[in-house]
């Protein structure tokens, strides 16, 4: 994708007298977005000239910190690179300073104007260059999760599910699927759609999900996979946004409750050919599809023990991965079969996909991308062969093999030579110190849990 042009800013900003200023986005290695923020006058001078960050902002930890073991610091010199604005997505923030303010994601090139090897997006730009010269163009959704908490905290100080803005009484129940739900929240789901149709960003469905406050809002299929990951880091950050706007916070931590159900996020991947047809739906209509299915299949199974680092960044990311809470526990698919870890979902064959339903929320969507394509394209390359798909439920039949330790998910990471290359061994190089820089923070602390089993006990 080209970048954004200066006449494409200077018709932009004709056509938005009233916006001030345009914060200037790119996401980091967690999906935190960073940045700079600019007068609407300096819009065109970064869109001819670049913008300049560090390239220490992929070394940032979740709190900002600059993680010296990536060798993006210091001992680097912490020198800058050039952002270049992305085109598609200068859009205005209506929930932000009453409409005044815009927002235009980034990405980051070396001097030569090559793509930087730390970028998320840059990585994802990568494997998808794999599938061009094959001549296959991923087609992608997006499904997301999250909770919507109260701003005031319990008596504990813990978090809280928010009260209902028609009844105002606290959320308890799951009630899954519900109607009523939606309506009771309409005015918030409402302004969420009217901001993503202000921004351009193609929304499909919102349901209500399995846990008190806990929603899932979808986005349209696409046919470009860095466009629909765009999609995703800016719908986070407009939920978000409009959740504050209506009193509440919007979270896409992936497991907020111990006991509820965490967020996750399912990826839906389907591929054309160079005619445009999907070479995962079998001429005979066989549900199943095609034996390029069937590898896609293979490789995101062969590669996802590898893979869990990516899909779960974060010391919460793992206490997602519980029994009884649909949430996938080891390498296992089927037909329309929500308890696998890769679903070939029913429907029309011209739509034959999978869909990928391992990773929590709190994944940055170009590194979730990239892990799920590079498996596509191992199985592809290497034809390989599923297992038998299963029926029935999964949980039952596959005892969970899968990691829920952080610990070990960067060691099987690290010890992917596929995905290595597939991702850029330096991006591994630097992801993999950033997370185990972060983890060892993370095992510093001592949680209240602690105190109240060990303290007095032994």
């Amino acid at each position: 994708m080209p970048p954004l042009t200066v006449d494409e800013a200077r018709d932009f900003l004709e056509r938005h007298p009233d916006i001030a200023s345009i914060d200037l986005l790119i996401s980091d290695l967690n999906g935190v977005q960073r940045g700079k923020r600019i007068p609407r006058e300096n819009l065109e001078k970064a869109c001819r000239d670049g913008v300049n960050l560090p390239a220490s902002v992929f070394a940032l930890d979740i709190l900002g910190n600059t993680i010296e073991e990536t060798g993006l610091g210091l001992s680097s010199g912490d020198g800058d690179r050039v952002c270049r604005p992305v085109a598609g997505t200068l859009m205005p923030s209506p929930w932000l300073r009453n409409g005044r303010q815009a927002q235009l994601l980034m990405s980051m090139v070396e001097v030569d104007e090559s793509p930087y090897f730390a970028d998320p997006r840059q990585v994802l730009s990568r494997v998808l260059e794999r599938f061009q010269r094959a001549g296959l163009t991923p087609v992608v959704a997006v499904e997301m999760e999250f909770y919507l908490v109260d701003r005031q905290r319990d008596a504990l100080g813990m978090i809280q599910p928010p009260c209902s803005p028609a009844s105002g009484e606290r959320a308890t129940q799951s009630q899954l699927y519900s109607i009523s739900e939606l309506d009771e929240y309409a005015d918030f789901l409402e302004d969420i759609h009217a901001a993503a149709r202000t921004q351009g960003l193609p929304l499909d469905t919102a349901l209500k999900e399995c846990a008190p406050g806990q929603f899932e809002i979808n986005l349209i299929h696409c046919d470009d996979a860095l466009a629909a990951c765009d999609s995703a880091v800016l719908l986070k950050r407009l939920i978000k946004g409009v959740a504050l706007q209506h009193g509440f916070e919007a979270t896409f931590m992936a497991k907020p409750y111990g006991d509820e159900a965490g967020n996750g996020t399912h990826v839906h991947i389907s591929l054309l050919d160079e005619t445009g047809r999907n070479v995962f739906a079998a001429e005979d209509q066989a549900p199943l599809g095609t034996p390029r299915l069937q590898h896609a299949v293979a490789g995101l199974l062969d590669l996802m023990p590898a893979s869990m680092a990516l899909f779960a960044p974060n010391l919460n990311s793992f206490r997602r991965f519980q029994p009884g809470l649909y949430v996938p526990m080891a390498p296992t698919w089927g037909y329309d079969n929500r308890s696998v870890a890769v679903r070939i979902p029913s429907g029309p064959n011209a739509a034959r996909r999978i869909e990928h339903r391992v990773a929590g929320a709190d994944a940055n969507p170009y590194l979730l991308m990239a892990a799920l394509l590079a498996a596509i394209d191992h199985g592809l390359q290497r034809r390989l062969t599923p297992p038998s798909a299963i029926s029935g439920n999964a949980y039952d039949q596959v005892p969970p093999s899968l990691t829920n330790s952080w610990h070990q998910a960067l060691a099987l990471l690290e010890g992917s030579d596929i995905l290595a290359e597939a991702l850029g061994r330096d991006f591994m190089s630097v992801f993999l110190a950033n997370r185990r820089a972060e983890r060892d923070q993370a095992m510093q602390a001592v949680s209240k849990l602690e105190y109240d089993w060990y303290l007095r006990q032994v």
